[in-house]
């Protein structure tokens, strides 16, 4: 157990640290108040300093804001490259992340937070931390994203391909965007007795599947936290008897005459759990399930790869290399359909990535065995 101390009022003091991140616990903490300037909270936390909050919540909350408002600075000269581009928006990110992450606030041995107009975050702390039986610290930051998800995932995700809600947990990536859902929906498909969902994150692209006809699906998830997602979803769209939901890197055992992957669509490293339905390091998913497609496949079967050519806009990767890894793998393609995105980041002038995200396109290629 990881445990954060500090000094207060003249005495050693420790508790347990709590990250769902993975991130460490800070080495330097000392406590703050409604008295603290948000120029001087922004200074101690670039040094390394962590602010342990003692004052009103709803005063840390503008706190954290003031403070974000700082990093949001434009860059100093243009990036010579898409790539270029990305790489720093991914290094200031992360520094924004780790800064606004010192700002901390204490948890009671129930994950209550013990101050002044806090509000009863018990029920979102124990979806994501589990039960509690001693007082623990975590960052703002993180416990307003729980808070956030616990909403979403008590009201859900509207999914019109499935007339109905999804619901994602923390730390799973919420079909939002609706536009690699709705090539699903509208992909050729004839009578099946058997499909795979690699990958299958809140179980949604399962579920489209399920109400398309698909008699039996395999979905699999090598996230603990996707697992549970995707059964509880399923569960919920009365779909679990026909959905078997694994714990598994990649494929099932056995064949399917479908197999579908909508895996992280650009070659980086994730920064946090959320970031791995994003983030691909060196095209690991993405090589994995082209390269073991072919034995899982029944002769006439076919796979379905979901997949933004953002990496390509953005320099990370290229058209060839994609269709190199097919040749290389044993698939040709039978078919593409595509789309383009409809999130509002695509529309946001002001990101840094725009230009590629306003050409961003995504395809479900349709491939089977040479």
């Amino acid at each position: 157990m990881l445990e954060i101390r500090w000094t207060e009022d003249g005495e050693t003091r420790s508790a347990r640290w709590r990250s769902a991140n993975g991130s460490p616990p800070p080495a330097r903490v000392v406590v703050a108040d409604d008295r603290l300037a948000a120029a001087t909270a922004y200074r101690l936390a670039c040094e390394g300093t962590a602010l342990l909050w003692r004052g009103d919540f709803q005063a840390a909350r503008r706190l954290l804001r003031a403070m974000a408002r700082r990093t949001e600075r434009p860059p100093r000269r243009p990036a010579p490259s898409p790539a270029d581009a990305f790489h720093r928006h991914r290094r200031d990110r992360a520094q924004w992340a780790v800064t606004l992450g010192r700002l901390l606030v204490p948890l009671g041995p129930d994950h209550a937070v013990h101050l002044r107009r806090a509000p009863d975050v018990r029920p979102a702390c124990a979806e994501v931390y589990g039960p509690a039986a001693e007082p623990s610290v975590t960052s703002l930051r993180e416990l307003l994203g729980i808070v956030g998800a616990h909403e979403w995932r008590r009201r859900g995700v509207e999914v019109p391909a499935l007339n109905d809600r999804i619901h994602p947990h923390y730390g799973v990536f919420s079909p939002v965007r609706g536009e690699y859902v709705d090539l699903v929906a509208r992909a050729p498909l004839g009578p099946l007795a058997r499909a795979f969902d690699v990958g299958t994150g809140t179980g949604v692209l399962a579920a489209v599947l399920a109400r398309r006809g698909v008699e039996r699906l395999v979905a699999t998830d090598r996230d603990p936290r996707a697992v549970a997602c995707a059964r509880d979803n399923l569960r919920r769209l009365g779909l679990a008897g026909r959905v078997e939901v694994l714990d598994a890197d990649l494929f099932p055992p056995g064949r399917a005459q479908l197999v579908v992957c909508n895996p992280p669509w650009l070659p980086a490293k994730p920064a946090s759990p959320l970031d791995h339905a994003v983030y691909d390091p060196g095209g690991r998913m993405l090589r994995g399930f082209l390269d073991g497609l072919g034995e899982h496949l029944e002769p006439a079967g076919e796979g379905w790869l979901i997949l933004s050519d953002l990496a390509e806009r953005l320099g990370l990767r290229t058209r060839a290399d994609l269709l190199t890894a097919f040749a290389d793998a044993g698939l040709r393609v039978v078919d593409r359909l595509w789309t383009r995105p409809r999130h509002p980041r695509a529309f946001d002038g002001t990101d840094p990535l725009h230009a590629a995200r306003a050409a961003e396109i995504t395809s479900l290629w349709r491939l089977r065995r040479t």
